[in-house]
């Protein structure tokens, strides 16, 4: 398992674990979004979408280590066990924060039930989201299903962190190009070591990047993979990493990048705000 605070900011903690090495062949349905148009319902917002429902076996627990169990429930009623990969992955498990003060990207293990099973560290009192990324094989089609999670005992709510387009973690500066746009926009992360350019990023889940972003107040998700991937033969390994993201409307937006270098996975947390992209009469848009 793999754990990395963002001790240099206490009010925002970056954490990423794993718990399941090895990687399999990417899912070339889970990219870049598509140009031009986020999704018509945006994702995360839904415990129950397509016919499938995020069941937890926990909704309440105390802070520390949590045994989180769950299952994704089909039409039928019944668990699915048969998921296609997204990224080298058959799910994608986000925790965060109401306030956006503090995620988590894991990877639990499925039984053969079509329980899930990861131990997760959330340390302190508050209200979360979880949110799962899944492929069912029988929907053919990416979803992301999302639903809430309390932690007991004395809860003091933190304000979104501030906008900014610098982050600092682990002696890594990674800054943000480029703005959040309902009809979609280029962002470009660079990613520096005390001040000199990384440009031997490591390969993550089959990218050198990946970037969820969410909006404060409801928590609308957007998962977003790189333009390129590694081993392509013109994907560079750093220092920039370039999204095409596209978000579902106007607010304040917590955006979370996981990078790999030197064996290690980080997080860097930014805060921007949504432009909204109005369509012209020729079908272009202007902001």
């Amino acid at each position: 398992m793999t754990t990395n605070a963002n001790a240099a900011h206490p009010t925002n903690p970056a954490v990423h674990q794993d718990a399941h090495a090895g990687h399999g062949p990417a899912h070339a349905g889970h990219g870049p979004s598509h140009a031009g148009h986020g999704p018509a319902t945006p994702g995360g917002l839904l415990i129950t979408q397509g016919g499938y429902t995020l069941d937890l076996d926990t909704t309440v627990a105390e802070p520390g280590a949590i045994d989180f169990r769950f299952r994704v429930l089909g039409p039928d009623g019944a668990a699915v066990t048969e998921f296609d990969p997204i990224h080298d992955r058959e799910l994608h498990l986000i925790v965060a924060r109401r306030e956006l003060t503090g995620f988590w990207h894991v990877h639990p293990v499925r039984e053969a039930d079509g329980t899930w099973a990861i131990r997760l560290e959330l340390p302190e009192a508050g209200a979360y989201r979880v949110f799962a990324d899944i492929a069912p094989h029988a929907l053919g089609r990416t979803i992301t299903l999302g639903a809430d999670l309390a932690i007991a005992g004395h809860y003091a709510p933190q304000p979104v962190p501030a906008v900014g387009r610098t982050a600092t973690v682990d002696g890594y500066e990674v800054t943000v190009d480029g703005d959040l746009r309902t009809a979609g926009d280029l962002l470009t992360l660079t990613v520096r070591k005390d001040g000199v350019p990384v440009t031997d990023l490591q390969p993550y889940l089959a990218a050198f990047g990946h970037l969820v972003v969410l909006r404060a107040g409801d928590l609308a998700y957007v998962h977003v993979h790189p333009n390129g991937e590694p081993g392509d033969g013109r994907t560079p390994a750093g220092p920039e990493i370039t999204f095409h993201t596209a978000v579902p409307g106007p607010g304040t937006y917590r955006l979370f990048l996981d990078f790999r270098h030197d064996d290690v996975v980080r997080t860097a947390a930014f805060t921007l705000t949504a432009n909204v992209s109005v369509p012209e009469p020729d079908g272009h848009a202007h902001h």
